[in-house]
């Protein structure tokens, strides 16, 4: 069975200073011992008569200080770019091409992104559109971007509301994970991050499972810890480069990455309109009632659903929601990208590492789970 090979995948990426190819264009997921030769040859590499550097208000402060004198960036062009989901947009979008540009971008430059999903979703996309494209490389810098964002090739902006509403695949040529810059973090990021990790661990195995639910994520506050952080980091990017590898388009088992994200992405959206939240957040939400459809309609187990549920309303809480807001949450869930002729396409669990893609609910069964989501 396809999950049952996971684990050989996993031992390998434990190990520091190996990289890793992809799908689709060549890329090379990175764990380094050393930040500096790690991106020193990742940049030699890639075509590039210019190299710029992107990132956020953010992390142009706690981040770029962190690569800004290796010896490989010299001459390097910097750019940034609001911080926040709020500046996924067409504007930040123009003023990177704007800025490449200025600078005398040509088809051989370089692009490197350093930041959170944000960060490296936008330049992704500046890259890939840029002359046609150019190479980039990810740099990124939350828990989140990580274990999601930056791996697999999904490059794109938000539009009119929607997120991720424009864009195209296209892999870094390099993605450098280097856990030290999780120091900059604080806990909500960190969380949202490891919604993700939950999220690879549901579509994984038991064990991951069990792991990821029974790990201190909030008390970070030893290097034991940060190693085993370290280690499970590793074992989430596999999960993902271990599907994108076999689907790079999303043609099939891809989707299983989709577990939590058809409702996820309709709280993330009905955020916009209220106060914003982390994706992470809403991802962890949109689990709680993409497990309940899964135990209704696929066969979850029951006490597995209500210890992942547990444990997100523990450390996630809940957005407030009313019956009111239903509607608003379905027509958002009918504007995902997964939909084929306006059905809407859930990815759902009959256990724990059985994924059943291309599944639909009906509209009550969708409010069913909303009322698990308010009430549970």
């Amino acid at each position: 069975m396809f999950f049952t090979v996971f684990r050989e995948f996993f031992i390998p990426l434990r190990n520091e200073n190996k990289s890793y190819p992809t799908g689709m264009n060549p890329q090379k997921v990175i764990i380094p011992d050393n930040l500096e030769t790690a991106l020193t040859a990742a940049v030699a590499e890639c075509e590039r008569d210019r190299i710029f550097l992107l990132a956020d208000e953010t992390t142009e402060r706690l981040c770029l200080p962190l690569i800004a004198e290796f010896p490989c960036l010299a001459g390097a062009q910097t750019i940034v770019i609001g911080a926040t989901d709020a500046n996924k947009t067409i504007d930040s979008l123009a003023h990177v091409w704007e800025e490449l540009g200025k600078g005398g971008a040509t088809r051989h430059s370089l692009l490197i992104n350093i930041g959170g999903g944000m960060v490296t979703d936008l330049g992704g996309f500046a890259a890939s559109t840029f002359k046609r494209g150019i190479n980039y490389i990810n740099i990124p810098t939350t828990l989140l971007s990580m274990v999601d964002a930056s791996v697999g090739g999904k490059t794109g902006i938000n539009f009119r509301g929607l997120k991720n509403e424009i864009g195209v695949f296209n892999n870094a040529r390099s993605v450098i994970l280097d856990t030290r810059f999780l120091r900059t973090m604080d806990a909500e990021n960190t969380l949202s991050g490891y919604a993700e990790m939950l999220k690879h661990g549901l579509i994984s195995d038991e064990k991951m499972w069990a792991e990821l639910l029974n790990f201190p994520i909030d008390a970070l506050d030893t290097p034991d810890r940060l190693r085993q952080l370290q280690r499970m980091v590793a074992d989430s990017v596999a999960v993902k480069e271990r599907i994108v590898t076999e689907d790079p388009t999303e043609q099939g088992i891809r989707k299983a990455l989709n577990l939590g994200h058809t409702a996820g992405h309709a709280f993330e959206s009905l955020a916009l309109t209220r106060t914003p939240v982390l994706h992470g957040y809403a991802v962890a939400w949109g689990l709680v009632c993409e497990l309940y459809l899964s135990a209704i309609k696929t066969g979850f187990p029951t006490d597995r659903l209500h210890q992942t549920v547990a444990f997100i309303k523990e450390h996630y809480g809940k957005m407030a929601i009313t019956c009111d807001d239903y509607p608003t949450l379905l027509e958002l869930m009918t504007h995902d990208k997964k939909n084929t002729a306006g059905i809407i396409n859930f990815t759902l669990l009959g256990g724990i590492g059985d994924i059943r893609i291309n599944q639909t609910a009906t509209k009550d069964e969708i409010f069913e789970a909303l009322d698990f989501y308010r009430e549970g």
